[in-house]
């Protein structure tokens, strides 16, 4: 019979994939220390995601999505220690949704462990996220609107804004089992939050390797800007899938030739500041009357009260954007010629191989004839 079920519903952009491919790296280590990690593979925690979240999708992909939430479920059943659900997209969820999960997990005691961070470096992170989502929302129009009612909408306030989330979540549990761990300020050891979220969970970190989870570092602002803008030229068959955005989108196109450039930081515009600023206040008041647990600083969730300056966006030319276009531009061409070049390199050692093939069927062809029935 399981024991407990520690439920880390993100929220995105919370060190969530760094905690997430630190546990995945050694998931025997883990289990040697009586905590579970479900399922068959790491991203069977997103499509668990997508069932608990009623994806009208679902149906359409292979039978092994389709089930990963059976198969994590009956893992944790079968588990007699303490298990791990991971991944930022469950935030996404609606209270009915939320006390569906919890239920299905009984009798185990299933605690949520939501990360947090300050809402002003949130929105700007997001705002780069959804872009390699392939979005073409401006940052100053991003955040504008409401917070979704839709489980699909992830790059929304329904997502970002922790109180948000929290008021969905936290009535499936009671609020001693609601844990709070807030990103660390500046300064603070980039370790801090995995030894903080292994200390609630109930294993020894030290054995771990960091190094296994890679830094996420951003693009500066005109290269995310003119990222948006080659958005609007990528066509919906070819860029559909999730799997085809994450590989050339996110990772060849955004982390491999923009991030690079170590372009300028930048924040949100001062309007968007404000409502920051008050979407912090109003969360860290909720953490506090709920009584919530909390691992760290709560006032860490808080926008600080002076932020060093930073262009906000307004004030992007037209020259800056076809600078990185035209520098980017050179780049594929030097991917495209090494790409076409190690191509022809298979092409022909396939002819080769194929000659080479030919040949030697030909040669026992005739051997056969020569040698005659034995």
């Amino acid at each position: 019979m399981p024991q407990t079920v520690f439920l880390h519903l993100g929220l995105p952009k919370t060190a969530t994939t760094y905690l997430q491919t630190l546990m995945w790296s050694d998931r025997d280590r883990l289990a040697d220390q009586g905590v579970l990690l479900p399922g068959r593979q790491r991203r069977d925690h997103l499509w668990a995601s997508r069932a608990v979240r009623d994806d009208p999708r679902l149906d359409t992909f292979d039978e092994s999505r389709r089930t990963a939430w059976d198969r994590i479920q009956a893992d944790i059943a079968a588990w007699p220690g303490t298990s791990v659900i991971s991944h930022e997209f469950f935030a996404a969820a609606s209270a009915e949704q939320a006390e569906r999960m919890v239920a299905a997990l009984a009798p185990a005691e299933v605690h949520l462990v939501l990360t947090g961070r300050e809402p002003v470096g949130m929105l700007a992170s997001s705002w780069q996220e959804s872009l390699k989502n392939r979005s073409s929302v401006t940052l100053r129009n991003f955040g504008r609107a409401p917070a979704s009612d839709e489980p699909a909408a992830i790059w929304n306030w329904r997502t970002l804004d922790l109180r948000l989330v929290l008021e969905r979540w936290g009535p499936a549990v009671p609020p001693e089992r609601v844990h709070v761990l807030p990103l660390p300020g500046p300064g603070a050891p980039r370790t801090l939050i995995w030894e903080r979220f292994a200390g609630l969970v109930g294993f020894d970190p030290a054995g771990f390797d960091p190094s296994a989870s890679a830094s996420n570092p951003s693009m500066g602002l005109v290269e995310a800007e003119t990222l948006r803008r080659l958005n609007k030229h990528l066509r919906d068959e070819e860029f559909e899938t999730a799997r085809d955005r994450a590989r050339f989108i996110r990772t060849f196109l955004a982390d491999r030739r923009l991030v690079t450039r170590r372009g300028e930081p930048f924040w949100p515009s001062q309007s968007a500041i404000d409502d920051c600023r008050a979407r912090g206040v109003a969360t860290v008041e909720h953490i506090r009357a709920a009584g919530y647990d909390v691992i760290g600083d709560v006032e860490d969730l808080l926008v600080p009260d002076v932020l060093e300056p930073r262009r906000t966006g307004s004030d992007i030319t037209e020259a800056e954007v076809a600078e990185v276009a035209v520098e980017l531009a050179g780049r594929l061409m030097h991917d495209v010629r090494s790409l076409t070049l190690t191509n022809d390199e298979l092409v022909a050692e396939n002819r080769r191989l194929r000659a080479e093939a030919g040949l030697r069927g030909g040669v026992r062809k005739r051997f056969g004839r020569l040698r005659g029935p034995s």
